[in-house]
């Protein structure tokens, strides 16, 4: 099994989104680093932590598991949507999202400036300079101490 972090803004998509709807397609992710760990590490029932960003209140809010790893985000293929690629076909797909449920929301927020401050989470990629990835893995000891933080 995999542990991963994962961000969105919950301006587009929250923790609350999740829990109103379930299941989603984790979609508009434009990096190829972070759509090549979908598809070729990313495995159902992999654990991930939503992690809110861009937003007042910055951190971990709960948790979600992949159902399923890399489908092809349909808003690729629409010329309307901001996340439109016009040389990505149904055919050869270029972008991919995993499909998360909701698992549990925290019932705390797990702010940045806690993970900053805590020695066990010094080797995360989240406080590595330079890093702008919006998925990335991280180990079972970092997930469950996120966890016990949060809960």
């Amino acid at each position: 099994m995999n542990y991963w972090l994962m961000k969105g803004e919950p301006s587009e998509f929250s923790i609350d989104d999740l829990e109103r709807v379930g299941e989603q397609l984790w979609d508009g992710v434009r990096n190829y680093q972070v759509r090549n760990m979908f598809r070729n590490d990313m495995r159902a029932g992999d654990l991930a932590l939503f992690y809110h960003s861009s937003c007042a209140d910055i951190g971990v809010v709960g948790e979600m598991e992949v159902v399923v790893p890399a489908l092809p985000d349909p808003a690729q293929f629409n010329s309307k949507s901001k996340y439109y690629d016009p040389k990505s076909t149904i055919e050869n797909p270029r972008w991919y999202g995993p499909k998360i449920k909701f698992v549990s929301k925290f019932k705390k927020l797990v702010p940045l400036s806690t993970i900053r401050a805590d020695k066990r989470f010094s080797d995360m990629i989240l406080l590595k300079a330079g890093n702008r990835l919006s998925v990335f893995p991280i180990t079972k000891t970092e997930y469950n101490a996120l966890v016990k933080l949060g809960k």
